[in-house]
């Protein structure tokens, strides 16, 4: 990483270190077409569940629930909501593009080692209105801070994630009997995969482009002019991160981790760890269940 970016004092992280977590964010994929068959380990779906379980959340309301989907059967009857979702969808997108949307591949629900829908208790913090007052949709918010943990976390393991959101979230309670109360937020395909793309799909695709950061920054009001340097520094920075991590993704060979089992003293030994009570309830449920997860672009 350049200069500016390394912390100067305090207890920022070592240089290889951050450069994990730049990684990490820059070679993040939404995974639908290079799932594995290979099952994934309870002990990494685990840790994947506690990184989201530690997510920021307003007023440590930790609203979220992760069900965990497993069987094959329920989850055709997911992809059947999808491929309604997605001919519902089609007509709202611009004729010239509808013929590249059916190419697109949107989806790994069946082809993934399991699917986990990721939802939003919205009851769960009642009568505690810290951070909600004004702002009532935090929960939601906060819900998919636990998403984004989940999915570095996911990438650091070597794991894909997709995230499907062609999908009628009624359709998606009753089939998961999920109460009223209670919004799904993601579902969520996750297995191994034979590779991490070097792009997004759809940019490779030509559906879209990422937008240049200095075009998104504004100076004390939205649309204010200002902050050049700042833009300019981004613009440098861009190239050279990215690219960086990009390379250093290369290097490495597709991600099936072999794993030494656990002992004692070993740091991914769930027995080693100070976790709290809500941690460790989870660790020891998690891999557990019966139920799928969802897809995204």
């Amino acid at each position: 990483m350049p200069e500016a970016m390394t912390a100067p004092m305090g207890d920022g992280f070592e240089q290889a270190a951050r450069d994990a977590v730049y990684r990490a964010m820059f070679t993040r994929r939404d995974v639908r077409s290079h799932f594995l068959p290979t099952p994934l380990e309870d002990e990494v779906l685990a840790q994947l569940l506690l990184a989201a379980h530690h997510a920021p959340s307003v007023g440590f309301m930790q609203p979220w629930n992760f069900i965990v989907i497993r069987d094959a059967a329920r989850r055709a009857e997911v992809r059947d909501l999808f491929l309604a979702a997605r001919e519902q969808e089609l007509p709202a997108v611009v004729e010239e593009r509808q013929a590249l949307y059916r190419k697109l591949k949107l989806e790994g629900i069946c082809e993934s080692a399991l699917n986990i829908c990721i939802t939003c208790d919205r009851e769960r913090s009642k009568g505690s209105p810290l951070g909600r007052w004004h702002n009532p949709e935090m929960d939601l918010y906060s819900t998919v801070c636990a998403v984004q943990n989940f999915w570095l976390a996911a990438r650091a393991e070597g794991v894909g994630v997709g995230w499907v959101s062609i999908i009628e979230p009624k359709a998606l309670k009753n089939l998961l009997s999920i109460p009223e109360h209670v919004t799904p937020i993601a579902y969520l395909c996750v297995g191994r995969v034979s590779e991490f793309a070097p792009k997004p799909d759809l940019e490779t695709h030509g559906w879209g482009r990422r937008l240049p950061l200095p075009d998104l920054i504004m100076s004390e009001t939205f649309g204010g002019q200002g902050e050049a340097p700042l833009k300019s520094t981004a613009s440098r920075l861009n190239g050279f991160v990215v690219e960086r991590a990009c390379a250093a993704d290369q290097r490495v060979a597709p991600a099936v981790p072999q794993r030494e089992p656990p002992n004692e003293a070993s740091a991914l030994s769930f027995n080693s760890r100070n976790f709290d009570d809500a941690s460790a309830s989870l660790a020891s449920q998690a891999g557990s269940g019966t139920w799928p997860a969802m897809v995204l672009k």
